[in-house]
């Protein structure tokens, strides 16, 4: 496992849509806290379990665009696919997941015009199977 020393040049596939990634926030990763196991049998401690089911988190990024891309934006609004993203050092994150949010910044003189999207992992494919994220490694 080697340490990844610079983000650049991180870049994330989503449905054909063009546009120009500068930063990126990959999911989270979180097991949902967890269950309470004490019992009045207990003596000196409450008791915890972890929880079975993992959640992927949301992922974001801030990207250039040109406004063209409204016309792919508004066909790839909520539509469950496969997302993926590609890391600085060549490994890969995949996904199944949804454009939930395109959200432009405002638009400025002697600013390249931006936007934050958010993307919402759904966890199964097209046919509603439950599918893990996969990495793979560069």
């Amino acid at each position: 496992m080697a340490r990844i020393d610079d983000g650049f040049s991180t870049t994330i596939s989503l449905g054909g849509v063009v546009l120009w990634e500068k930063s990126i926030t990959p999911p989270s990763i979180d097991g949902g806290g967890e269950n309470d196991t004490t019992t009045m049998r207990n003596s000196n401690w409450r008791t915890r379990a972890p929880k079975k089911l993992k959640t992927l988190g949301e992922s974001s990024f801030t990207a250039a665009y040109d406004p063209a891309a409204y016309t792919s934006l508004l066909s790839q609004i909520n539509v469950n696919q496969s997302i993926t993203i590609t890391f600085a050092n060549g490994a890969t994150l995949q996904f199944w997941g949804w454009l939930n949010s395109f959200e432009p910044s405002e638009v400025q003189e002697g600013e390249q015009p931006e936007a934050t999207v958010t993307i919402i992992p759904s966890n199964q494919d097209a046919s509603g199977n439950e599918v893990a994220p996969v990495y793979t490694a560069p």
